[in-house]
């Protein structure tokens, strides 16, 4: 497995590497490098990785495509390669194979519904479904009179308003009106769109975590050459202290994510204790980006802010993610709300269970 992974995510990290430098992007005006990039990848099998070789993917493990989707944040990937693991993981839930080309998901905010009318079509407005309009399918779960249904979509056949997140990536209004669906099957036993919710929120958890991994990477590098008063501003005590907590809150979410991550690769139940393990990885994470960002544009004064320097890729991704999947309150609610109905006594075993 060790061996496996490690092949799956160098493969991944060279093509980032060699196609998706966020300096060549960041001076690409012109999107050239989107097509090499997304070609290279699906070459590769990355975009449907987790999908069964007989649903039409690469059947790898979901520890291996979590390592990539971190992998992936470290780069600030602007392209729908996690979105469409996404799909292709909720697509599999039901069974149902995974077309080629860019798939993103909906709904992707709790409070947002589709719904499954009684004739089989789809009705629905959900927002800030990323990457929308450049997807050719979502996969789809809706709420039906008799359970929770998933379903692959054409994207051809909504309307999609644009829109853009803080990062200014794709950010849509997505509106099913009676929408027949390309496949439609039920869910499994037991999965709702809170499921789809926390794996989700993990999922952008990792993308935090790397994106806060680079910020400080760039953060130290530049307070190494930045002089000022004839010497780096690294060597004051004050700029010392700040790097100090951005180091922290960089490894207090690749902590909460990752253990999140490997707690969701090791079972198929989704209980309390996943529950809590993502919950609280989304929670942390995206608080860690609030801080981090904040933290690593006062080291660089001015210049973070220029459209010219690289830094604002890293720190606008990781505070849009905050939002996708659920905000921090949302999770601190639902998870509040969770500890609570299962009563005072049961909080510490949950917790030390962990």
């Amino acid at each position: 497995m060790a061996d496996a992974e490690n092949i799956v995510v160098a493969t991944a990290e060279k093509i980032f590497a060699d196609l998706a430098d966020p300096q060549t992007i960041n001076h690409d005006k012109d999107g050239r490098w989107a097509a090499p990039l997304w070609q290279a990848l699906s070459e590769a099998g990355l975009p449907l990785a987790w999908v069964a070789e007989e649903l039409g993917g690469a059947g790898t493990d979901l520890a291996d495509g979590f390592a990539v989707i971190n992998s992936a944040g470290r780069f600030a990937l602007p392209v729908p390669l996690a979105e469409t693991l996404l799909a292709g993981w909720l697509l599999q839930q039901g069974g149902i194979a995974s077309p080629e080309g860019a798939m993103t998901i909906a709904p992707a905010r709790p409070k947002d519904r589709i719904t499954l009318n009684a004739d089989g079509t789809l009705s629905g407005r959900v927002r800030g479904v990323p990457f929308a309009k450049s997807a050719s399918h979502i996969a789809v779960v809706a709420d039906g009179g008799d359970g929770v249904s998933i379903a692959l979509v054409e994207a051809a056949g909504l309307r999609i308003d644009a829109g853009l997140s803080l990062a200014n990536d794709p950010s849509d209004t997505v509106t099913f009106d009676k929408v027949a669906p390309v496949t439609i099957k039920r869910a499994p036993a037991g999965f709702d769109q809170d499921r789809l919710m926390l794996m989700g929120g993990v999922v952008r958890g990792l993308q935090i975590a790397g994106a806060l991994d680079q910020l400080l990477e760039i953060s130290v590098r530049y307070a190494g050459e930045r002089i000022a008063f004839e010497k780096p501003i690294g060597k004051f005590q004050a700029v010392q202290h700040n790097l100090a907590k951005l180091a922290g809150e960089s490894a207090a979410a690749s902590a909460a994510a990752t253990s999140a991550a490997d707690a969701i690769a090791r079972t198929d139940v989704f209980d309390d204790a996943i529950f809590l393990e993502a919950a609280a990885a989304k929670i942390r994470c995206a608080e860690a980006a609030e801080k981090g960002a904040a933290i690593a544009h006062q080291v660089h004064g001015a210049i973070g802010f220029t459209t010219e320097h690289i830094l604002h890729r890293f720190a606008l991704r990781a505070l849009a993610w905050r939002d996708d999947f659920g905000s921090e309150s949302h999770w601190a609610v639902a998870l509040g709300q969770r500890v609570a109905a299962r009563g005072a006594d049961e909080l510490w075993p949950l917790v030390a269970s962990r």
